[in-house]
C-alpha cells in the first residue's frame, strides 16, 4: 500500500505541473475559443487523460525501483529516485516554461519542430539567448528553486518503503503495473488513446490548448520514426491510378504513364519567344508576409510592384523556408512528413531550374548569406544541377553579421558582382538567393532604414530593411548590363508566423510575389497562384520551349486552374476558389467556404475532398518512387 501512496504522490505532483500550464494556456487564449459553440470545459478533462498517459509512462521505472530493489540498497536506490524525479519533474517544468514562447511563435504547442534544429546549435542558442531572455531566466529559476527544495526535503524520502521485504512489495508490482498499462493505454477500445483524442472540438486552438506537450513532442518524433515513409496511409487510402489523374485533372496537366521515370513532365511552350537565353534570377525572401506589404514597412517593393508583374494572390507551400525552397526552385508542392530539401530520396536526380537549364550551358547558383548547411541547402542543391554556392565564408569583409550570417545587403552585393562577372564571361546564368535578415532574433544593421519601431529588434523593422535591401539589390543592377538580358522574381518562401483560429489558417499562408525584367508589362494578377506557378510562368518568360514536371502551371497558359495546396504542421488544405476541402491525419476531411479570411464548415464535398486526399498520396509517390524529374 506504501508503494501505492508513494507513486500517487508523484502521480499528482506531475498532473500539477501539467494542469497549471494549461490553465495558464486557457487563460491566456481563452478570447480565441470562448465564442465557439464547443463545451470549452471538456478541454481539462481530455488534457487529463493526455497527462495521465505521460505520468503513467514517467512512474514505470519508479515502480521497478520500488518493487524490486532488496533492502539492502535501498540507500542506492534512495538516491537514485530522487534524482530520477529531480530530473524528471525539473524537465517538465521546463517543457511547461517553454510551451508559451514556443506558442507565440508557432501557434501551437511544441511538436516535432521543438527537437529538429537541435542540429544547429550554435543558430539555435544565439535565437534563444537573442529572443527569449525573459522565459529562459524564469524557467532556470524555477527549476534551480525546485530542485533546491526538492533534494533539501527528501533526503529519506524513500527509505520506508524500500525497507519493506522485498516479497511484500514484489506483490504490488502486477496490480500497479496493470494500473499503470491502463494509465498509458486510456482507452477500452480496440486501439489505444494517442494525440488524435486531444482533438475534440471544431477550434484548433482550443485543441492545443488540451494537448500535452512532451506527449505532443514525443508522439511527433515516434511519429516521424515510424512513419516517415508511412505518413500517408494516416490521411486516408485511394489507389495510386486515381489519385494522379486526380491531381492531373487539378492541375491542367496531362500526366504520363504510371511506369514512365517522371509522372507529370511535359513540354510547354514559351509565350514569348527569343532567341536569346534569358537569365533567371529568383530573390526568396525569408518570412515577408502579405500583410507586411505596406508604404510604410515594404516601400522599395511596392516601387517595384508599377514596373512588372505583381501577384495579388499567391499562396506559399507551407510554414517552413524548406517548402518554399521546393516551391521556388522546383516546382513542388509540400510532400508529407519532412520536405524534400532535407529526405533522403531527392538528394539527386530531383527536378530544379538549375537541372532544367544547366544542359542549355546555363551557370547554376545558389547565394545565402548564412552556411548553406543549414536545412540541409548545401547537399540538396549541388545533388540537383546547382554549380556554384556562395555562403558566409565567401563574403570578405561583409559590411554587417548577423545571427543566421552575412547581411541582405551584402548578399545583394554578392549577387550583383557575380551575375556580372558571368554576363561579361558570355555565360547565361540562373540563380537563387535567399535572402536572412527577416529572421528571429531580427538584428539589422543600424542607419538603413527609418524604424518602423524605434529602436527595437523586431519582424516589422527586419522586413523593412530586406525591403530596402531589395531596392539597394535593383538599383544597382539595373546600372549593370546583365540586367536587360534577366527575368527576375521576389518572392517569400513562407510567412513570418503562420497562426489562427482554423484548422488551416489560409490568410497566413499569402505572399507577396514579383515578376519584372525586360519584355514583362506592368501588370496585376488577381486569381489564386502558387509557387510552382510563378516558377513555371518565369520559365516562360525566358522564351524556351522546356520540358518539365513542374505542380504547377504559367499564368499565361490556357490550363492554369485556381488553386493552392496549403500545409500546416499535419494538416492539408485544397483550396479550389473559395472553397477548401481539409484532410488531417486519421480523422475524416472536412469542407469550408472561405469568407472574410476564415473557414467555414459546410456540407461536404466529396469530390474536393478526395482531390485533396489525392494529392497527398500522389506527393508522396513522387518523392517515393523518385518520379519527379
Amino acid at each position: 500500500m506504501q508503494i501505492l501512496k508513494k507513486l500517487f504522490k508523484y502521480y499528482l505532483t506531475i498532473i500539477a505541473i501539467f494542469f497549471i500550464g494549461r490553465v495558464a494556456l486557457f487563460t491566456l487564449y481563452f478570447n480565441r475559443f470562448s465564442n465557439d459553440e464547443v463545451n470549452i470545459w471538456m478541454s481539462f478533462l481530455y488534457g487529463l487523460k493526455m497527462d495521465t498517459i505521460v505520468a503513467s509512462m514517467l512512474l514505470i521505472i519508479p515502480l521497478l525501483v520500488l518493487a524490486f530493489t532488496p533492502s539492502n540498497l535501498s540507500k542506492i536506490s534512495n538516491f537514485f529516485l530522487r534524482i530520477y524525479f529531480v530530473v524528471i519533474l525539473g524537465f517538465l517544468i521546463y517543457i511547461e516554461n517553454a510551451t508559451f514562447p514556443f506558442f507565440t511563435q508557432y501557434d501551437v504547442r511544441p511538436n516535432f519542430k521543438f527537437v529538429e534544429y537541435l542540429e544547429y546549435p550554435q543558430e539555435v542558442f544565439h535565437m534563444l539567448i537573442a529572443d527569449f531572455k525573459l522565459p529562459l531566466g524564469i524557467a532556470f529559476v524555477m527549476i534551480a528553486l525546485f530542485s533546491w527544495l526538492f533534494m533539501k526535503f527528501t533526503k529519506e524520502s524513500f527509505i520506508e518503503v524500500l525497507q519493506i521485504p522485498l516479497k511484500k512489495r514484489a506483490i504490488w508490482f502486477l496490480p500497479l503495473g496493470i494500473l499503470l498499462f491502463i494509465g498509458i493505454r486510456s482507452s477500452f477500445g480496440h486501439r489505444p488513446a494517442n494525440i488524435s483524442d486531444a482533438m475534440y472540438s471544431t477550434n484548433r486552438v482550443l485543441n492545443e490548448v488540451t494537448k500535452n506537450s512532451l506527449y505532443s513532442v514525443g508522439y511527433a518524433i515516434y511519429a516521424n520514426k515510424k512513419y516517415s515513409s508511412k505518413v500517408v496511409k494516416l490521411y486516408g487510402k485511394m489507389p495510386i491510378e486515381e489519385a494522379t489523374k486526380r491531381v492531373e485533372s487539378r492541375l491542367g496537366i496531362k500526366g504520363n504513364d504510371l511506369n514512365s521515370s517522371s509522372l507529370y513532365s511535359r513540354l510547354e511552350k514559351s509565350h514569348f519567344p527569343t532567341p536569346k537565353k534569358k537569365n533567371l534570377v529568383i530573390f526568396l525572401q525569408e518570412s515577408l508576409g502579405y500583410q507586411f506589404v505596406t508604404p510604410q514597412i515594404t516601400p522599395e517593393l511596392l516601387k517595384l510592384k508599377k514596373e512588372g508583374l505583381w501577384f495579388n494572390e499567391v499562396y506559399s507551400n507551407g510554414t517552413r523556408s524548406v517548402r518554399g525552397i521546393a516551391g521556388t526552385t522546383a516546382g513542388f508542392l509540400a510532400v508529407p512528413g519532412k520536405g524534400v530539401v532535407k529526405r533522403t530520396k531527392s538528394q539527386s536526380d530531383f527536378f530544379t531550374f538549375a537541372s532544367l537549364l544547366k544542359p542549355l550551358g546555363y551557370h547554376t547558383m545558389f547565394l545565402y548569406g548564412g552556411e548553406a548547411r543549414f536545412d540541409n541547402m548545401r547537399s540538396w542543391f549541388l545533388g540537383n544541377g546547382f554549380d556554384e554556392i556562395v555562403e558566409q565564408k565567401d563574403y570578405k569583409n561583409p559590411a554587417y553579421v548577423a545571427t543566421w550570417g552575412a547581411s541582405d545587403e551584402d548578399l545583394v552585393k554578392k549577387g550583383n558582382e557575380r551575375f556580372s562577372k558571368l554576363y561579361k564571361e558570355g555565360k547565361p546564368f540562373a540563380g537563387l538567393m535567399f535572402s536572412s535578415s527577416n529572421h528571429s532574433p531580427f538584428d539589422i544593421p543600424k542607419g538603413r532604414i527609418e524604424e518602423v519601431k524605434k529602436g527595437k529588434n523586431c519582424v516589422e523593422n527586419a522586413v523593412k530593411y530586406a525591403d530596402y535591401a531589395i531596392g539597394e539589390f535593383f538599383k544597382e543592377a539595373k546600372k549593370l548590363p546583365y540586367y536587360k538580358d534577366t527575368i527576375f522574381v521576389v518572392i517569400a518562401d513562407h510567412n513570418i508566423r503562420v497562426y489562427g483560429d482554423d484548422v488551416v489558417p489560409v490568410d497566413m499562408f499569402h505572399i507577396p510575389a514579383l515578376i519584372i525584367g525586360q519584355g514583362v508589362k506592368s501588370k496585376e494578377y488577381n486569381k489564386i497562384a502558387t509557387q510552382p506557378d510563378i516558377l513555371a510562368t518565369a520559365i516562360d518568360y525566358l522564351g524556351k520551349d522546356l520540358t518539365y514536371p513542374i505542380l504547377g502551371q504559367s499564368i499565361f497558359s490556357d490550363n492554369k486552374q485556381e488553386i493552392s495546396l496549403m500545409q500546416f504542421n499535419e494538416n492539408y488544405a485544397l483550396r479550389v476558389k473559395d472553397k477548401v476541402a481539409v484532410v488531417v491525419p486519421s480523422q475524416p476531411a472536412k469542407t469550408y467556404q472561405y469568407i472574410d479570411k476564415h473557414l467555414k464548415e459546410i456540407e461536404h464535398d466529396i469530390e474536393l475532398e478526395k482531390d485533396a486526399l489525392a494529392f497527398v498520396i500522389t506527393l508522396n509517390h513522387l518523392y517515393d518512387k523518385q518520379l519527379y524529374r
